[in-house]
């Protein structure tokens, strides 16, 4: 006969050794064997049925697990990527960049973890609130050219 309190050992073993494996595969059947002795307190069943709610939320969990929650959880950063990833994407100037100092651009959005970077341009010249798109990176610094310039650019080469 299984006590309520061997499913409770069970899952908290379980749940420690997820701490040692972090796949969150033990973790999923620690609680559902803690929701069996929760259930076995509650109401007599026999082992096979214990056995079978025990392997049914498992498969619940696990599935829930991966079909719902990991996908939450991805990281949608290009934070640690090579800074080619940069290249294309479009910003705001939030200070003109002069020839003898660098200007900064503001992303919407983080990118390789910074809203903002320092810019320069190639002799062109870009206003504060202008949108650019990033042609280069130098350094820590990055390279942009005014949307109008990029457009015109783009449209001479389809010609």
């Amino acid at each position: 006969m299984i006590e309520p309190w061997h499913w409770l050992v069970l899952g908290f073993i379980l749940l420690i050794v997820e701490m040692f494996v972090p796949t969150f595969a033990s973790l999923w059947f620690g609680a559902a064997a803690i929701i069996v002795a929760a259930l076995l307190w509650l109401l007599p069943m026999s082992v096979s049925a214990q056995i079978i709610v025990w392997l049914v939320l498992s498969a619940v969990f696990l599935l829930a697990w991966f079909k719902f929650i990991k996908p939450l959880s991805v990281d949608r950063t290009k934070a640690g990527l090579g800074g080619s990833v940069i290249v294309g994407e479009t910003g705001m100037i939030i200070v003109q960049p002069q020839p003898d100092r660098a200007g900064m651009v503001r992303f919407s959005v983080p990118i390789v973890g910074a809203a903002e970077w320092m810019c320069r341009t190639r002799g062109e010249q870009v206003a504060v609130g202008e949108r650019v798109v990033v042609t280069d990176i130098v350094g820590n610094e990055l390279v942009v050219s005014s949307m109008e310039s990029q457009t015109v650019t783009h449209k001479n080469m389809q010609v």
